[in-house]
């Protein structure tokens, strides 16, 4: 009997890493990007911009809450924070409306906009679930020029939130 029973744990050892290996990959948990006017995650995904993950990812860029990277501290998509990788920038005027594509609706604290690190808008969701698209208004007061708009989003029930840049140059 003890012959039978090694025999049964020999072979489980065996096919178990087999089985899983054939088994398909569980999908990344995706969540959301802004895009339109185009972020730096959605110029990838669309090719405007040559990069390396992201392009497959343009939801993914997720982090703790309180970073200020386009990034979002996620180091397979570091690229997103290079200013000199020929991000196109879009004409916007003072108001801008900002669309978010979303995969994954978490419970939302607030929704921020910052410009050179200074917070320029909040939205505060109280904890509801954001549609699959939709836009929040900005109103950039006196800021012209070509700016760098980082865009986050703080998951309610989570230390993490999820983080987008657009380049704008505000008219």
């Amino acid at each position: 009997m003890r012959s039978l029973t090694k025999r049964a744990a020999v072979v489980a050892a065996t096919v178990t890493p087999l089985v899983v290996l054939a088994l398909p990959a569980p999908q990344a948990g995706a969540h959301g990007w802004i895009t339109s006017p185009p972020s730096r995650q959605q110029q990838c995904a669309q090719g405007t911009v040559s990069c390396g993950q992201i392009k497959w990812e343009p939801q993914s860029v997720e982090g703790p809450k309180g970073l200020k990277s386009c990034h979002g501290g996620n180091g397979r998509f570091a690229e997103l924070n290079d200013d000199s990788k020929g991000w196109r920038v879009t004409p916007v005027s003072r108001t801008q409306s900002f669309t978010w594509q979303i995969t994954a609706n978490h419970r939302t604290s607030t929704w921020q906009y910052f410009v050179g690190g200074q917070k320029v808008a909040e939205f505060n969701d109280g904890g509801a679930q954001p549609p699959d698209s939709f836009s929040h208004t900005v109103n950039f007061g006196n800021i012209t020029g070509r700016q760098k708009v980082l865009a986050v989003w703080n998951v309610y029930d989570t230390a993490n939130a999820f983080y987008a840049c657009i380049d704008v140059d505000i008219r």
